[in-house]
Order: structure tokens, then C-alpha cells, then sequence
């Protein structure tokens, strides 16, 4: 019985101990439609979510942060100089919102217990800072710890949360970098996370919460906007890559005020190639990471600004819908990564990344990115060309450490006839395992699916972490299945079961074990469009975690499909008739 995960595309779990241990090892379109089915939109009412409830970074976060570039190095004549730059060189144009200070601008705590910033560095203070960086059009960030020092060894925020929050409020700070460095014995990082969170929350301020805590732990999504998932990355290819394939684990679960945060962007610092800096940011913008800078924006290149500036990658990072991009599985040494687009499931991003050192030839299919067969236009996003319409594949040319970005437009899965469908008779959006090959209706380890000596001839065996997307389309009433952790891990194994409706976390099973009673799902899937299945690992590991969505089916009653989703940047021009507008 495999015990834990292989290397490979199967997406492997890199934040591990030693990259913990080594953190911070320097010290630190226009069209029209029916106003009633706007009415049904407007009258529709969402489901309860685990997530931060403070209604920001709906979009994964742009912007800029000082420590990839100038490490303990800053102060405020620097942070002034990038805010400039980023206001007037079309940064802010391109939708780059954040300057963000890191480690090293604080020094000590007053008598009052406040945190004082650096008066050599920072002689006017941060709220002078962020007032003149609020007067370019812009938003200031700040760093600390949750330990009792940062990482650079300055007053952490452990015991000082409300305190830290009420502070940075009061100066006009926007986003919060929160480490995870010097802890007290003993303590719970996930305590100091929310009871941070609670105090950003209660401070009167809108301030994006960034936890920098190095790896994804369950309880992440409901204290931040955003979570590392990776150790600290570094100028370098392989680094970049690392971090790239330790951030995709959790990746069903980013959405909306939610994104899984493999480390900032190191574009143009030097390190990496003119294509494997366009191959960093490409990926990047697929995951839909946040796309925080760190080089010297006062002096980048040409070539760096365009590949910083991308209008059609920045839309694919910050499309609406939320979803993050994942690497198909099995092949070879060569990746393709695949962005859904959209919620009409006929949109899809894909990267196709050649992460060897010699030229490739790579071939995407259709069914394999959740299109149907057929034909599919498809547009290269660096050249801004259209390509032209293709049939069931596309085949081109990846240079060595590159990627060819696309757009593909074709045919969306069809959608569950009326009556019972399992869903491994569906073609699914996407589909992924954190270990071996998923093959339907066996168990992941290729047995007959059974939980507590109960065997099923439908359903699907998968491995934490894992995600399965399908479409609904709104026809369907109810999704039934059976879950727990296959009797082939016997007693070993501890899953969680995820089950979003359109993005929205509406079922949590609560920690399954091997050997343990499974659980009987029956839920109402009324209206769902986009119906994602997650299993994650219990926050110990991913051995033994052999999942089973049992019998798992989907039962439609009708098959008249729901009114399409609410438009975004929706508009009406004056006079008659009346024009309406949207994204």
C-alpha cells in the first residue's frame, strides 16, 4: 500500500521541515439581457463560507514589496521612489494597487507598548508614508511576526495584536505581512493568526491580511485573505519552480477573499532569463497567485515591464470567477497547467511549460483541459494573436525554461441528463490527486472502492489533497455520496471532505480516519453551476489518506438549464433604449 506521496506531477507537497528550517537563512461585449433574470440574480442567496469575512482581495492582491530587492535595506526615501514609479509608469494602470514594506522598518515599542518605526530610516513616521503613498492613488503595507521578534530579529506581535492593529489602522495601513518566525514555546501558530485577524477586523480599517506561515494548514482560509504555501522563494529557476508545484495541494479551495500564496514575484531581478521571468510570471498569473513585485521599479528594464504589465495574463490572474490553474497529470517532464475561466465552463488559460533544458514539442487535447471534442479557437497572450480554430488538440513549440500562454475557447462539458448520473460517468473541469493515478470507480491504490467492508461499483478513489470539478449548470437537485477513507489504508489515514457549490464551501465533513465510520451524504444542489469535491489531509501529512467519494451521483429532476450568472461592471447609458453593459 503506497504510504506517502511520489515525485512528479502529481503535485507534490513542498513546504516540508526543511525548507521551514532554512526560512529567511540571509536573516531575513456589449450586449443586452432580460431584466428579470438580473431580478433572479439579485434575489439569489448565498451559501455560508469558511472564509475571512472583511470583503477584500476578491482578486488575488497586486502590487509591490520591498524585500526581494532591498532586504533590511529600505527606508522612507526608497518606499517614496517606488510608489512614484508604480504610480507613473503604468504599473497602476495595469492594476497594481500595494507598496509594501517588509522586515526591518520597526525597532522597538514605546513605554506605551506602540511600535516605533525606525527614526533614521523612517523619520516622518508611517502615517506621513502612507498618506503620500494614499496621494499617489495608491496602498501601503506593513510586515511583522506573530512570534515575539520578526524574522530580522525586530519587535514581533505576539501579545500586541489589538494593539499592532488599532496602530496600523490609525497610520492609514492597508495590507498586513504576517511571519512566523521566534514563537514562544509552546505556541499555537493558528491562535496568533485569528486572534491577529480579530483585531485587523475590529480595528475600524479595511487591511488585507497576508499570513506568511510557510505552509497551507486547514485553518488558514477563515484568518486570511492570504496564505504562503511554500517556503521563501528565491531568484532562481529551480526555486521558482519549487514553489510553484508546493502551492497547487490546496488549490480547490482558492476563491474569491481566498488565494493560496506561493512567495513573491522575483521578475527582474536578475536571477532568471527574459523566458523564465515571462515563465514565472505566466505560471503565476495561471495559479492565481498574487502578483506582488519585488524588483527595483525605479530602474526595471523594458523587457521586465512587459512581462509586469501583461493586460491579458494580469485578466486571467485577476478573472473574476477565482479559480485557481493546475497541472495536468501524466506529462512526462513537461507541464500543462490549466486555468478555468469564467463560470460557463467553455474558457480555459493554459500554460504549456517546458521546465527542461532543451527545446519541447507540446501537445494539449481538448478533453484533457474539460472541453469537449471538437473545434477551439486558441490565442497565444504573449504575442496577442489569435492563432485560428483547431481540432480536438493543439501542438507547438516551448523554448527550454519557457512557456507558450494561451487562451482556448470551445465547448463546455455537457451537462447530467435528468435523473441519476454518477459523477465518474461525467467529464469533469478539472481533476487532480496529491498521490498515484486516479482511475474511476476503483479506489486510488486500484481496488474495488470499499468503506467499512461496504463495496461500491460507482464513485471515485482519490488522495489528499485532491479536487474534482464538475459542471451542473443549475439542473440539478441533489448530490448524494458516501465518503471516508478507503479499508485498503486500514486504520491509517486522516481526510477532511470539502464540497464547494460555485466557489462557496458547503460541506465540511470534519476529520475521517481510517478503520472509522464513514458518512451518508444528501445535499441540496439547487441551482449549482459549478459543483467542486475536495479532500485535504487533516493538517498531518498525506500518508495513507485513501479517499473515496462512494456511489457519489448527482440527481436532476429537470433539465432546464439556470439563468447565467450576474454579470460584473454592470452598466446602463442614459436615453432610450436603454444600453446595457458588462465585463
Amino acid at each position: 500500500m503506497p504510504q506517502s506521496p511520489s515525485p512528479g506531477l502529481s503535485l507534490i507537497w513542498c513546504a516540508n521541515e526543511a525548507k521551514v528550517a532554512s526560512h529567511r537563512a540571509s536573516a531575513l461585449a456589449r450586449c443586452s439581457i432580460f431584466f428579470c433574470v438580473l431580478f433572479f440574480f439579485l434575489l439569489t442567496f448565498p451559501f455560508p463560507s469558511r472564509a475571512l469575512t472583511n470583503g477584500l482581495a476578491l482578486t488575488p492582491p497586486m502590487g509591490w514589496n520591498s524585500w526581494n530587492h532591498y532586504g533590511c535595506n529600505i527606508s522612507d526615501t526608497i518606499i517614496r521612489g517606488i510608489a512614484n514609479a508604480m504610480a507613473t509608469n503604468g504599473m497602476k494602470a495595469a492594476g497594481y494597487q500595494f507598496i509594501n514594506i517588509d522586515d526591518c522598518w520597526q525597532v522597538s515599542r514605546d513605554s506605551n507598548g506602540v511600535i516605533v518605526p525606525d527614526p533614521t530610516r523612517f523619520p516622518n513616521g508611517i502615517k506621513a508614508l502612507a498618506d503620500y503613498v494614499h496621494s499617489q492613488g495608491l496602498k501601503l503595507g506593513v510586515y511583522s511576526d506573530h512570534g515575539l521578534q520578526t524574522c530580522g530579529g525586530r519587535p514581533g506581535g505576539y501579545g500586541d495584536e489589538y494593539l499592532d492593529a488599532n496602530t496600523y489602522a490609525a497610520w492609514g495601513v492597508d495590507y498586513l505581512k504576517y511571519d512566523n518566525c521566534n514563537l514562544p514555546a509552546g505556541d499555537v501558530s493558528q491562535t496568533d493568526y485569528a486572534r491577529m485577524a480579530d483585531a485587523l477586523m475590529k480595528s475600524g480599517r479595511p487591511i488585507t491580511f497576508s499570513l506568511c506561515h510557510w505552509s497551507f494548514a486547514s485553518w488558514e482560509p477563515g484568518s486570511g485573505n492570504l496564505w504562503r504555501t511554500t517556503g521563501d522563494i528565491n531568484d532562481s529557476f529551480s526555486s521558482m519552480v519549487s514553489n510553484l508545484n508546493g502551492n497547487s495541494p490546496p488549490a480547490y479551495l482558492a476563491g474569491p477573499g481566498r488565494w493560496n500564496d506561493p512567495d513573491m514575484l522575483e521578475v527582474g531581478n536578475g536571477g532568471m532569463t527574459f523566458a523564465e521571468d515571462q515563465a514565472h510570471f505566466s505560471l503565476w498569473c495561471l495559479v492565481s497567485a498574487p502578483l506582488i513585485a519585488g524588483n527595483d521599479l525605479t530602474a526595471m528594464s523594458a523587457q521586465t515591464f512587459s512581462i509586469l504589465t501583461n493586460a491579458e495574463l494580469i485578466a486571467v490572474n485577476q478573472d473574476s470567477a477565482g479559480e485557481q490553474g493546475l497541472a495536468l497529470p501524466n506529462t512526462g517532464t513537461n507541464q500543462i497547467w490549466v486555468k478555468p475561466l469564467g463560470t460557463d465552463f467553455t474558457t480555459k488559460a493554459v500554460g504549456l511549460f517546458n521546465p527542461n533544458t532543451n527545446p519541447a514539442t507540446i501537445t494539449v487535447n481538448w478533453t484533457n483541459i474539460g472541453l469537449l471534442a471538437g473545434s477551439a479557437t486558441v490565442r497565444d497572450m504573449w504575442a496577442g494573436t489569435n492563432l485560428g480554430t483547431f481540432n480536438n488538440s493543439f501542438t507547438t513549440n516551448v523554448p527550454a525554461h519557457g512557456v507558450v500562454a494561451l487562451k482556448i475557447a470551445g465547448s463546455a462539458p455537457l451537462l447530467p441528463g435528468i435523473g441519476t448520473n454518477y459523477v465518474s460517468n461525467l467529464q469533469s473541469a478539472y481533476s487532480y490527486v496529491g498521490w498515484g493515478s486516479q482511475t474511476k470507480n476503483k479506489s486510488i491504490g486500484g481496488n474495488t472502492i470499499t468503506l467499512n467492508g461496504k463495496t461500491y461499483t460507482q464513485g471515485l478513489g482519490v488522495h489528499a489533497f485532491s479536487g474534482v470539478e464538475y459542471r451542473l449548470g443549475g439542473v440539478a437537485s441533489r448530490f448524494q455520496s458516501d465518503i471516508g477513507v478507503d479499508d485498503e489504508s486500514g486504520t491509517n489515514g486522516s481526510v477532511v471532505f470539502h464540497i464547494l457549490a460555485d466557489g462557496t464551501e458547503i460541506f465540511t465533513s470534519g476529520v475521517l480516519t481510517g478503520g472509522t465510520p464513514h458518512q451518508s451524504l444528501n445535499l441540496d444542489v439547487t441551482g449549482v453551476n459549478r459543483l467542486t469535491l475536495g479532500v485535504s489531509d487533516a493538517d498531518d501529512g498525506i500518508n495513507s489518506d485513501h479517499a473515496d467519494w462512494a456511489g457519489a451521483l448527482v440527481v436532476v429532476s429537470n433539465t432546464v438549464p439556470a439563468p447565467p450568472p450576474l454579470p460584473t461592471g454592470l452598466s446602463a447609458s442614459p436615453g432610450m433604449p436603454i444600453a446595457l453593459s458588462w465585463n
